[in-house]
């Protein structure tokens, strides 16, 4: 019996696409497309066709990225593939039906010549609310890797409303040390790494004071892991609560 691919992973293969090797990258798509396939057909809820199926383009897309942006710390090449690969679906269904969809009962109703209820607004609600239900289960999966991510530097989630700054200006203060360190390749190693922030560097480089810093360094830690992960629901709502001040 012939085995999955996408058990099979080559950890050399892999290196050398990541590291830029195009020949390696187009082997790599292309030993993988069965799990591609697989995958998107999955988010979809129905099965995809290849030069059909823009979902298709997308998740291909969506592979490649997982390529360039994979380390070890993130687990399994596989993981990592199927998760980036229904975070962008999930983006394109939210982008293509980002306007109101309201539905009529009426329009549930009509039919063909032969009487028979035709099967398009129902498909689609139904549809609509499978995409929604997808959609929970992403926010709940980005809680649940946040939790796992704050763990390594000795948080929990349920710290976080206690630790967010009371003032605006601190709390903007302390939002614009984690833009920095998301910022800088530098800044990333080191605090993933170290499992810590590079509080001297940070000082001279943003102009905040040790004392700010260190005072509100859970914050920070947390605001970070979310501007540097591939969460996109975590990442719209910190911006939001940004945008909001």
């Amino acid at each position: 019996m012939r085995s999955d691919p996408a058990a099979n992973v080559s950890i050399s293969l892999l290196a050398r696409a990541s590291s830029g090797d195009v020949a390696a990258r187009d082997q790599l798509i292309s030993e993988y497309v069965p799990f591609i396939l697989k995958t998107a057909s999955k988010v979809a809820g129905r099965y995809l066709h290849q030069g059909v199926d823009e979902e298709i383009s997308v998740a291909m897309l969506a592979f490649n990225e997982a390529i360039g942006a994979y380390t070890k710390t993130k687990g399994s090449f596989v993981g990592f593939a199927q998760t980036v690969i229904k975070r962008r679906l999930i983006d394109y269904y939210r982008k293509k039906n980002s306007g109101p969809a309201e539905v009529l009962l009426s329009e549930l109703e009509h039919e063909d010549p032969q009487g028979h209820v035709l099967q398009t607004q129902i498909d689609f609600m139904a549809h609509r609310v499978w995409r929604d239900k997808l959609s929970q289960e992403v926010r709940v999966q980005e809680i649940a890797e946040l939790e796992q991510a704050l763990h390594a530097f000795g948080m929990h989630v349920a710290e976080l409303p206690k630790i967010s700054p009371r003032h605006q200006d601190a709390r903007q203060r302390a939002i614009a040390v984690s833009h920095h360190i998301a910022h800088s390749a530098r800044h990333r190693e080191y605090f993933w790494t170290r499992k810590e922030l590079p509080i001297k560097d940070l000082v001279l480089e943003t102009g905040i004071s040790r004392k700010v810093i260190e005072r509100h360094r859970k914050y920070i830690i947390a605001i970070t892991l979310i501007l540097v992960s591939d969460w996109p629901y975590l990442q719209h709502y910190v911006r939001g609560r940004i945008q909001d001040e």
